[in-house]
């Protein structure tokens, strides 16, 4: 299969959805000034820094679940 296609299909991911969605809606309340950019920063970096830590933990241990845990 094609590289390309490959990340894309891996893009469409219910936890890739959610962080491009938080992010997004949290950068335009920012841009609106409906609440803080200190506010919008740590919600986004609280998102992301679980998106690439459970992806991390996915490369390390592949065969193994990882359990959905806030």
């Amino acid at each position: 299969m094609n590289p390309f296609v490959k990340n894309l299909a891996a893009l469409i991911k219910v936890k890739t959805l959610v962080t491009l969605t938080v992010m997004t809606v949290f950068t335009v309340l920012a841009v609106k000034g409906s609440i803080g950019q200190d506010v919008v920063m740590n919600i986004v970096t609280m998102v992301v820094a679980f998106y690439f830590g459970t992806q991390a933990e996915q490369r390390e241990h592949p065969d193994e679940s990882t359990p959905f845990v806030f």
